[in-house]
């Protein structure tokens, strides 16, 4: 037996909650799940309880019971180190600078508004310990992500020439400038489209399309064949004119340098003009009253979390307070950690500030932990909502990833909260490619691409295809439990004989196979 330690994580465990309002799909007794307070904890044990299915808000730490609850909601890591940013990711980007540079706040057509990586408190236990219940969907122009459909690294709009410069096989061009014809699909239909007037020479009727003409191709596949060969032609005169054999093998490494497609931090790091209209600085802030940022930057912060409320979710003033701001995204259980080999920030709880020529208009709640930075809560200044803030706080902070990557090598993902696929508008998620699911029973991860087939026949489902595969990470020896007792470290098996009252077994045991054996020999479990 041992006294407890400052440094130990301690938790209050609640079970198996009855059913409780959905903000997903409105169910008013259709979600459930196991809910712990924790009094503190470290963030290797709140790491590997991730790993497991829960999240947190604020002090509250829970996991929803999946198999049951109403909008099943599985928890999804990005891989920001094959992260590549898709069109629509560019396009807010480049949003963004336009914005910095210029002032230009003009919506572009068919832009996507921001889904923030955010963990309401809906998703928590409407229990005493829940700060409030708020909406977990923000206003949305997101296309839903499709089973079909399989993401891919997008090139820019005008990269058709850099496109060009990666054909290996070269294709003879036609000496005649190509036809373009009308849709194959109208090709034989007696009225002619516009475009079908290009043709030479007019089918008889009845014949079809003219076989002495070579076939039809689309205008985009036209453009490319001729810039390939215009391409060809250069580099050929270029190398005819070069005595040196070593200038090919320069000009084949400068097109495959300039043939790379641009990362986000070629878009975020960018040098702005001198005269550029706004300047965006982005600071990381420790969530601690002690720190002079933190606590001078409070107000303002509360202000804005506020008016993000009131304007997005419609919360009334009372709602969203400073009290209810604290609670909600201040107090964390999270101790702060900075070992030598962590990254320069330390591990723990912080708020990613964005100010916009010294005002707040965004915060990013994260956690700094072993593997990752996790993902707690967007709110922003609703007046910049034409900026995407969602979608270009999680690109900042796949980027952030990334840069502390540099000296902590193990910290490589980006957990981004809960999927749910059941709930169309909480699939935007799944579009930060690539990315992996895990698995409800065997708590390891399954590309979402394996997972969404199955997710569109059932909306709780086991992604783990090895039927014979358990939880390697469950509880094996219940008397190895840690529990805090009397201000008394000791281990259940102790403990339990020295309980007096009924036996309290069951909710031990349900609690060590939710945190696993691990987590339930380090984590201190109290009693009364």
């Amino acid at each position: 037996m041992a006294a407890a330690d400052s440094s130990s994580s301690i938790v209050d465990f609640f079970g198996g909650e009855a059913g409780y309002r959905c903000g997903y799909c409105k169910n008013v007794t259709g979600n459930f799940s196991h809910g712990m307070w924790a009094h503190s904890m470290t963030v290797q044990d709140y790491q590997d309880l991730l790993d497991r299915g829960w999240r947190r808000s604020g002090k509250y730490v829970y996991k929803p019971i999946m198999n049951q609850t109403c909008c099943p909601q599985y928890t999804i890591r990005c891989r920001p180190l094959h992260f590549q940013p898709s069109k629509s990711h560019k396009k807010v980007l480049k949003k963004m600078l336009k914005f910095l540079a210029k002032g230009d706040s003009s919506k572009v057509a068919g832009d996507v508004t921001e889904e923030p990586m955010d963990s309401h408190g809906e998703d928590a236990v409407a229990c005493s310990f829940v700060l409030k219940n708020a909406s977990d969907i923000s206003q949305s122009e997101l296309k839903p992500l499709s089973v079909e459909e399989t993401e891919r690294v997008e090139t820019e709009d005008n990269d058709e020439e850099e496109e060009m410069k990666k054909e290996v096989i070269v294709k003879k061009v036609a000496s005649e400038p190509p036809q373009i014809c009308a849709d194959k699909d109208s090709a034989g239909s007696s009225e002619r489209s516009d475009s079908a007037k290009l043709v030479h020479t007019t089918p008889k009727p009845g014949k079809g399309a003219d076989l002495s003409k070579p076939p039809c191709r689309k205008a985009k596949d036209v453009r490319k064949e001729r810039k390939l060969h215009k391409l060809l032609q250069n580099q050929t005169h270029t190398l005819e004119g070069s005595p040196s054999q070593a200038e090919p093998q320069v000009l084949l490494s400068q097109n495959s340098k300039a043939n790379q497609p641009k990362s986000i931090e070629d878009f975020i790091f960018v040098s702005l003009p001198d005269d550029a209209t706004h300047q965006l600085e982005v600071r990381l802030v420790p969530v601690s009253f002690e720190d002079p940022q933190f606590k001078s930057s409070f107000s303002q912060s509360a202000a804005l979390f506020a008016k993000y409320q009131m304007a997005i979710h419609k919360d009334t003033p009372s709602e969203c307070g400073e009290y209810e701001f604290t609670r909600f995204l201040c107090d964390s259980p999270l101790e702060a950690e900075n070992p030598p080999s962590g990254p320069d920030c330390g591990y723990g709880s912080f708020h990613q500030q964005y100010w916009l020529d010294g005002k707040i208009i965004a915060v990013g709640v994260i956690d700094v932990l072993p593997y990752c930075i996790s993902s707690v809560y967007l709110y922003y200044d609703p007046d910049y909502n034409f900026l995407s803030l969602g979608v270009y706080s999680a690109l900042r902070e796949i980027a952030f990833i990334r840069q502390l990557r540099e000296k902590t090598s193990e910290l490589c993902y980006y957990y981004m909260g809960f999927y749910i696929h059941s709930c169309p508008k909480m699939r935007y998620k799944g579009q930060y490619r690539p990315s992996d699911l895990l698995c409800p029973e065997t708590y390891v991860w399954v590309p979402i691409e394996q997972c969404l087939p199955t997710l569109e026949h059932s909306k709780y489902c086991r992604f783990n295809q090895d039927l014979k595969a358990v939880d390697e990470g469950g509880i094996k020896e219940l008397g190895r439990v840690r529990v805090l007792h009397k201000r008394i470290v000791m281990p259940y098996s102790m403990y339990k004989k020295r309980r007096k009252g009924p036996s309290d077994e069951a909710n031990v045991q349900q609690y060590a196979s939710l945190v696993g054996q691990t987590c339930s020999e380090r984590m201190l479990l109290f009693r009364n």
